[in-house]
């Protein structure tokens, strides 16, 4: 019976190093580009340096979400306790550093374990937003519509706000200005004018 392989530490610089590299390939040229020699390049290692701390290219892409969205929850919590919740909460939706995660979905087509991983990511953020949200707006007394619940608006912000971030990417911007001064109008009335403006 082998003995079982060994593996790099959790907490190695050349581990953060390989995960920087795999993360920021993906970023700049789609997680297609992310291999282990190519990170090995780019990260001026052997390839078998990325192996001893990722087993398979799944274990790297795996790695990389999870250190991404573990921060990305504690963020998002962070972001919402201040005073304008629901301004926050569109700002998240619709910033255009949601690009990672879209090479993430786009991976989770063709991969399993990256689909499964996903999605337990996606339930938890998206409870950890709801939470946050439900909290700050009892907090600030932010009345909503009676038909519109924290779940409702939570989800109708993350949709409207990533397809207008896809439909911007792809060049796209029909009907843009119409929502857009939508969600303006709504903000302004349960929040009042940007803080932050």
């Amino acid at each position: 019976m082998t003995a079982p392989r060994r593996m790099g530490t959790e907490n190695s610089k050349t581990r953060r190093l390989l995960l920087d590299v795999a993360e920021r390939l993906m970023l700049e040229e789609g997680y297609a580009s992310v291999g282990i020699r190519r990170v090995a390049r780019e990260a001026e290692v052997a390839p078998a340096l990325v192996l001893y701390y990722f087993r398979t290219l799944d274990d790297l892409f795996l790695a990389v979400l999870r250190r991404r969205g573990d921060h990305e929850v504690e963020r998002v919590a962070q972001l919402l306790e201040g005073p304008q919740p629901l301004r926050t909460l569109w700002q998240i939706a619709s910033h255009p550093g949601n690009a990672l995660t879209t090479e993430f979905a786009a991976l989770a087509n063709h991969r399993k374990a990256i689909r499964a991983e996903l999605a337990a990511f996606a339930e938890r953020y998206r409870e950890a937003q709801l939470e946050a949200l439900t909290r700050r707006l009892t907090e600030t007394g932010t009345e909503l519509p009676p038909e519109v619940s924290p779940a409702v608006l939570l989800m109708l912000t993350n949709a409207l706000g990533r397809i207008i971030m896809m439909e911007n990417t792809m060049g796209m911007n029909a009907r843009h200005a119409e929502a857009l001064a939508f969600v303006e109008q709504f903000l302004q009335h349960h929040e009042g004018a940007d803080a932050d403006a």
